[in-house]
């Protein structure tokens, strides 16, 4: 298994983070959700101009910790991951995403160990997730990492 390259997203990654996670949740949810809801989260998650504003604001909103991506040893951008402290001790991850092509290389791992280090750095001591399916194809993934269900159907939680 060959780790990704992990490092703090840069302005000129908006449109290929953009771009990915559109694929991974058209690919990951479109027979799961249908067409309709798929749209919908690919809308809300994949907006371009929110991207781009959430990793060129200097310090963004209170509580985030803005966007991480991980690159092949070409440079190519593989995988994208963002999240935050928004509650004094609690890490959420807001989305994670790995290239179809490069999923189970340690890519997600790498992502994820990423974010949770920042996220450490922040003050958190758990960390959680909300998937947007309850049979999410994410979730050996999140269940190997140590996340177990909280208190809703789609949330995911573990003690850092």
């Amino acid at each position: 298994m060959q780790l990704a390259d992990v490092r703090a997203a840069a302005a000129a990654d908006a449109a290929t983070i953009s771009r990915l996670l559109a694929e991974a949740i058209r690919g990951s949810y479109a027979e799961i959700l249908g067409e309709i809801p798929t749209r919908r989260l690919v809308s809300a998650q994949c907006s371009l101009p929110r991207i781009r504003a959430e990793i060129e604001i200097p310090g963004g909103a209170p509580g985030w910790l803005g966007w991480l991506v991980a690159t092949a040893p070409d440079g190519t951008l593989i995988g994208a991951v963002a999240g935050g402290v928004p509650v004094p001790g609690e890490g959420e991850l807001y989305a994670l995403a790995v290239a179809a092509g490069a999923r189970r290389t340690g890519t997600g791992t790498a992502l994820l160990a990423a974010a949770t280090e920042r996220m450490r750095a922040f003050g958190a001591t758990e960390q959680r997730v909300t998937l947007p399916a309850e049979d999410d194809p994410s979730l050996p993934f999140y269940a190997r990492a140590g996340f177990v269900p909280l208190d809703g159907a789609n949330r995911r939680g573990r003690p850092l």
